[in-house]
């Protein structure tokens, strides 16, 4: 947490951003001059406080990542490369898709995708709904155009078509609630716009570092909620697409870690501020690849 402290040297007194990170077993105390008053947009020096210091902290350690990936990648077989594709692509179907309510196990989304076992008892529209997404998941990997409004209409009909026919790959016009989340979405008629102020942001940004990219491109799109239906789903194909077009490993959110997910993008959504779920994005990312970090 950054706090503000003060220090009186004679008489006077001046104030300092704060802010501890512990690095292995050390603590290490990081200070932001502010002056001898407290500036009025403070919680935003904060949150730019804070972004600085993981920066310094993450950048390296996430291009290690990529580094370190792609090494190995040049010496493992392209059949076994694919296998990999395949696991991953069985592993994000499953997590995404239970997020929002799917019945099927992992095992089943695995026997469906990989052996074609149709398993029983279990609704239609979630085995229609795995099989759909990763098709889609291949045709993201295999695109080579950057992102457009109408490519992401494309692939939420592509999606739903099948089990939602009335609401794939149109634009809500109705307002929508979040189950147990504070955040409430913003109103129908504001979608259009937030969407292209979106793409406006996207295209102004593509000089900023991949992975933080990745994460923004997530929050933001989820935080617009543009669909009735599908909008985790699709930002988090959306962060995958940004990390793959870049260079960088796929990332999984597991459906067993969802809390701290959910509890990081509420908070983000909440509070206006983007810092909160970066944060937890780098974290989350370089727990998943710590083994390429050395």
């Amino acid at each position: 947490m950054v706090t503000v402290k003060k220090k009186t040297v004679g008489t006077k007194l001046y104030y300092y951003l704060e802010h501890s990170i512990r690095t292995g077993h050390n603590v290490v105390t990081r200070e932001k001059y502010l002056g001898t008053r407290i500036p009025a947009k403070i919680e935003e020096l904060k949150s730019q406080f804070l972004s600085e210091i993981y920066k310094e902290r993450w950048y390296p350690a996430l291009n290690r990542i990529k580094e370190n990936c792609s090494k190995e990648e040049q010496k493992t077989p392209e059949n076994i490369l694919e296998k990999q594709v395949r696991s991953f692509s069985v592993k994000f179907t499953y997590d995404t898709n239970r997020m929002e309510g799917s019945k099927l196990t992992y095992r089943e989304t695995a026997d469906l995708l990989e052996r074609g076992l149709t398993p029983s008892s279990k609704p239609v529209k979630d085995i229609k709904e795995a099989e759909a997404h990763e098709r889609l998941f291949y045709e993201i990997l295999g695109y080579k155009k950057d992102l457009t409004l109408q490519a992401i209409l494309h692939w939420h009909k592509k999606f739903f078509e099948a089990t939602k026919p009335d609401m794939a790959g149109k634009l809500r016009e109705y307002q929508v609630a979040i189950s147990g989340s504070r955040f409430m979405p913003p109103n129908p008629v504001e979608v259009p716009v937030l969407l292209n102020e979106f793409f406006r942001w996207y295209n102004r940004s593509k000089e900023m570092h991949p992975v933080e990219l990745a994460a923004l491109v997530h929050l933001k799109f989820v935080t617009i909620h543009p669909f009735g239906d599908g909008n985790g789903r699709t930002s988090r194909l959306l962060m995958n697409f940004v990390l793959h077009r870049r260079g960088f490993p796929l990332l999984n959110i597991p459906y067993e870690n969802r809390g701290s997910y959910y509890t990081a993008l509420e908070r983000s959504q909440v509070k206006k501020n983007d810092a909160i779920f970066v944060q937890w994005f780098f974290k989350r990312y370089a727990k998943e690849y710590k083994r390429y970090m050395q």
